[in-house]
């Protein structure tokens, strides 16, 4: 569409162009980084500080009332956090690389607005990106209320033994 845009500069080739670019852009980097961040995120990353609760969490997760919504976010793979399938340390791992992915995805929403000089309309690659990493966020929020929850059980477990 691109190409018949600059033989044709009709608006609504440009406007294709754009959705259909943006699209696919958004589907392949969501694809490849969902493959390329688990790899990196290595065993006993809950106790790294980046993925360690943080004090203002707690009353932050409850003002937004988590507990409410996350029940209708949708589950890439479902059975990585099955507990009858997976240990506990592993559902942690998984939702250490998890939000990882997510946070990942977030940055890499607004690379798009990059191509606003070839295209520009900077609006719309910014509420686009914009929304993006919001939908995304979401799936960070539900990792960080949920992995300190799976930590406590946890502790409680190996404390018994």
């Amino acid at each position: 569409f691109y190409l018949l845009y600059r033989l044709f500069p009709v608006g609504i080739l440009l406007s294709l162009t754009i959705t259909l670019g943006t699209t696919f852009y958004h589907f392949a980097m969501r694809l490849l980084v969902g493959v390329i961040v688990p790899r990196l995120v290595h065993e006993g990353a809950e106790n790294r500080f980046w993925f360690r609760q943080k004090r203002f969490e707690e009353k932050l997760y409850g003002t937004l009332q988590v507990k409410q919504w996350k029940k209708y976010l949708p589950t890439y793979a479902p059975e990585s956090f099955d507990l009858r399938k997976h240990s506990l340390e592993e559902v942690i791992h998984t939702c250490c690389c998890s939000e990882a992915v997510h946070e990942w995805i977030m940055l890499l929403s607004f690379l798009p607005v990059l191509t606003v000089p070839i295209f520009g309309a900077p609006g719309v690659f910014w509420v686009t990106s914009t929304l993006a990493a919001l939908f995304d966020c979401c799936f960070v929020i539900l990792q960080r209320y949920n992995r300190p929850r799976f930590i406590r059980i946890l502790d409680k477990e190996r404390k018994r033994l």
